[in-house]
């Protein structure tokens, strides 16, 4: 009697178990369903893709999410559905969890951002989605997109800055404060003709000026190298950076009618390619806006940042412009002492290499300025 007691016992807990998975399951699939039973345009602006383009941001991400060890666990489809919602939005994530399509709690929430936000920063997926050109193909084709668009030669790239605002960190304080009184992080992006960013850099908080991360990152050694190969290659980059043979910047108060006027026009209109990049991508993403503020770690945001620049690129790379977003960074960024260059170097060789520079952008001004007509 007592055997039979207990085998119904047993049957009866799986019989339970059996259906509260089932009641999870048809709730996960209700909720996933409910999403996508949403009209094009009112899916997009939930989560700022398209349908389809959400199912290969999804063939691209799911072998790089955890596996789930439970029947009961959330799927990396409804995962990546709750962080898109959050990148789009900025919201808190009760409120992510509390929205149509992705009903959740705000644990949850936490777990499937930090899942989303850690596949999109593993190295193979940034390596594939963000990659400074390595190939002298690679370089030819990003020339020949700028010359096509902005008819100047040698572009290789346009750099800026752009501020993403976090909460008041509890260690290292000042490094993140500005003079505006707020904290941020400076982020470093490069972008092309095309408004594909090719490469970030989210190390430093919103103390550091750009021209100090631009002179730790990796991409100006290497454009170093390629100029001393005999490559003619440049990033087109403002006043707060330095001339360079590999960075040419505006000239300041250059006569009106000069040659130097004209130069920096058209320089000023081929660098806006990067803040109209910048634009889209907060304007997408707009969890990185500054007034929505990412109550995060730094190095927490820091990888939500760069989420976000691989979703950006996903999108510019599948043509996904289903939504029309301002041209031009959609917030001013306000760089502390424009003026101020960085050197690292001696005051000989930078000297030198400030020549070199000069000597360069003069050459070019005088090919612009015979090729204006």
């Amino acid at each position: 009697m007592a055997r039979l007691a207990i085998m119904y016992h047993i049957i009866r807990k799986s019989h339970v178990s059996e259906l509260k998975q089932r009641r999870n399951d048809r709730r996960m699939m209700r909720y996933t369903d409910r999403a996508f039973s949403m009209c094009e345009n009112e899916f997009i602006a939930n989560y700022r893709v398209s349908k389809n383009l959400f199912q290969e941001i999804y063939q691209n991400l799911k072998a790089f999410m955890p596996t789930p060890k439970r029947k009961s666990d959330i799927s990396p489809k409804f995962k990546i559905l709750v962080a898109l919602s959050f990148y789009a939005t900025g919201s808190y994530q009760k409120l992510v969890g509390g929205t149509y399509g992705t009903l959740m709690s705000q644990q949850c929430v936490s777990r499937a951002i930090r899942d989303v936000t850690a596949a999109l920063n593993h190295q193979l997926v940034l390596n594939k989605w963000i990659k400074f050109p390595q190939t002298r193909q690679e370089r030819d084709a990003i020339k020949r997109r700028f010359y096509e668009k902005y008819h100047i030669p040698s572009i290789l790239g346009c750099i800026d800055g752009t501020h993403v605002a976090i909460i008041r960190p509890k260690e290292n304080e000042e490094r993140y404060f500005n003079r505006k009184h707020f904290h941020f992080k400076n982020v470093m992006i490069t972008s092309d003709a095309d408004l594909k960013i090719l490469s970030v850099d989210v190390s430093y908080g919103g103390a550091t000026h750009d021209s100090f991360i631009w002179n730790q990152h990796p991409v100006k050694q290497h454009l170093i190298n390629l100029n001393s190969n005999g490559e003619n290659v440049y990033l087109l980059g403002d006043s707060g950076y330095a001339q360079r043979e590999y960075m040419m910047t505006p000239i300041v108060d250059a006569p009106v009618g000069s040659p130097e006027e004209y130069y920096t026009k058209m320089h000023c209109h081929a660098r806006n390619t990067v803040e109209r990049s910048i634009g889209v991508l907060k304007n997408r993403w707009r969890c990185l806006l500054r007034h929505r503020v990412l109550h995060y770690h730094p190095d927490v945001a820091s990888k939500i940042i760069n989420a976000c620049c691989v979703l950006h690129n996903i999108c510019i790379t599948k043509l996904d412009n289903t939504i029309i977003y301002p041209e031009g960074n959609s917030e001013d960024d306000g760089h502390d002492n424009l003026n101020v260059i960085f050197q690292h170097s001696t005051a000989s060789t930078a000297a030198a290499d400030l020549r070199r520079g000069i000597e360069k952008r003069a050459v070019l001004v005088q090919q612009l300025w015979a090729r204006r007509m």
